[in-house]
């Protein structure tokens, strides 16, 4: 069994079962005509479930011939240009040859004896992420496995600085449209069920900054704490940019941490046309960014930026074993002081190889190539009498709506729209995802592509049409 272990002897077995892989992972990728295959799981787990996991097959052939049936063959390709579904990037290839390196040398980035140059990479990719918000000297931060963890960790230490000893009297603000996180941390870090205060939002999908104050000051007049208000730089259904200037400007009267949360928007950090779309993002006190959404990075590769860089001490934990105290005296530096994380794969070797090929402006040129598609999308819908469409985008999300011409009842409509995404998803066609709005059943495009054009976007709405259509047809058949 000592064959299978990568080192000195066996590292011509390693090339070997690598290229082997990557080349049929690269045959899929260029042989795939659709996004998805339709298979259905009743269909997908009989074949799992036949594997005996206790009998090997001794033969890394064998095991990629037995991959492409029970994955590959039924995968989701994010690279197909009619995958218009949810947050998943194509990934540029620069990134992919930093993951092979990452996986085969395997640093972990808790300390400097178990990564060195890694600690020092991400370090530099830290520093430079800040200075493109304009943290600030003193800013800092650390790579998480994505947002959730992100969003998580900067609540963790407003909490902590909010310095309150009844943790059940803070309160954290956040629009409706933000992320499910929002919630879920504050119920992780024990604030109870009533902290999150939901801010309306306005026509476009941003927070109604009217509103947060009125909120924020009945907080202040109930004796409650204003701990962290989160505003949302790309919401996850609409990619609205919540108006961060006036946002923070009510952070600093009520003395709030102001998080920021751009897991989307983050690609405008990069934008060589688009970057003033994130103006007031650098008064944030922390600041979320996914580089597996809009940087076209493998997942995963995400951070949680601070402005003061000491803030992150309250993630800090010391075991004689791996970072005791003198090491700080020392000044070996070891990430695991500012982690939530222990063991942690070094995700930054992929955007450090990414921005040595590419460039910052180069990724920033496909962002806006999405951008603009989106822009070119919503023209095309607003001029669709089959369609109701809700927001001009900001970023590259488009939610919509089939509308039928001739008059039915709005739940009927509720269950085309649906039907139609499920039909579709069956097909392999496309993917496309789905949202409520108002109570209502929606579509969506993320459009995270480059690849994609504006004649893909209306092939997939001319198939969602006709998956309502026949629905809706069908209902008035039996109805009749």
């Amino acid at each position: 069994m000592r064959a299978h272990l990568l080192n000195d002897a066996t590292a011509e077995r390693y090339r070997r079962s690598v290229t082997e892989g990557v080349e049929r992972v690269a045959d899929r990728i260029a042989t795939t005509r659709k996004p998805f295959s339709g298979v259905t799981p009743d269909v997908l787990a009989p074949v799992v479930a036949a594997v005996d996991l206790d009998r090997p097959l001794g033969d890394a052939s064998a095991a990629l011939d037995e991959l492409e049936r029970v994955y590959l063959r039924d995968a989701v390709y994010f690279h197909h240009p009619r995958y218009l579904a949810h947050l998943n990037c194509p990934v540029v290839i620069p990134a992919l040859l930093g993951e092979a390196v990452l996986s085969a040398v395997n640093s972990s980035l808790d300390t400097w004896d178990q990564s060195a140059g890694g600690t020092l990479i991400e370090r530099k990719l830290i520093d430079w992420t800040t200075a493109r918000i304009g943290l600030g000297a003193g800013a800092d931060g650390v790579f998480t496995s994505g947002g959730t963890q992100s969003n998580l960790q900067a609540l963790l230490l407003a909490r902590e600085e909010a310095k309150s000893d009844e943790p059940t009297k803070l309160r954290v603000f956040a629009s409706e449209c933000s992320h499910f996180s929002v919630q879920k941390s504050a119920t992780l870090l024990g604030l109870g069920p009533d902290a999150v205060v939901s801010v309306p939002c306005d026509r476009d999908k941003r927070m109604q900054t009217v509103a947060l104050a009125a909120e924020l000051e009945r907080c202040r007049a109930e004796g409650l704490t204003p701990m962290a208000v989160v505003a949302t730089a790309g919401t996850t259904d609409f990619g609205s940019i919540d108006p961060l200037p006036e946002i923070a400007a009510l952070c600093e009267q009520y003395d709030t941490w102001l998080h920021v949360d751009a897991a989307y928007g983050c690609g405008l950090l990069a934008s060589p046309t688009r970057r003033a779309l994130l103006s007031g993002i650098e008064h944030a006190d922390s600041v979320t960014v996914d580089y597996h959404k809009s940087f076209f990075q493998p997942v995963s590769s995400s951070a949680v930026l601070v402005r003061d860089g000491a803030t992150l001490r309250h993630a800090t934990y010391h075991a004689d074993y791996l970072n005791p105290r003198r090491t700080i005296e020392e000044r070996i530096p070891n990430q695991v002081d500012k982690s939530l994380q222990t063991t942690r794969r070094f995700d930054a070797l992929k955007l450090w190889m990414t921005l040595r090929v590419m460039g910052a402006d180069g990724i920033g040129e496909l962002f806006d190539e999405v951008c603009d598609l989106a822009a070119e999308g919503w023209q095309l819908l607003a001029a669709d009498p089959r369609y109701d469409v809700v927001v001009e985008p900001s970023l590259s999300t488009l939610v919509f709506r089939y509308i039928p011409e001739r008059i039915t009842s709005p739940s009927e409509i509720d269950r085309a729209n649906l039907h139609a995404r499920k039909a579709l998803f069956a097909s392999g066609e496309a993917v496309v995802a789905g949202t409520s709005v108002g109570g209502r059943q929606y579509l969506k495009f993320t459009l995270l592509n480059p690849e994609t054009t504006v004649r893909d976007i209306a092939a997939v709405l001319d198939l969602i049409a006709g998956h309502a259509e026949q629905y809706l047809g069908e209902n008035l058949v039996h109805a009749s």
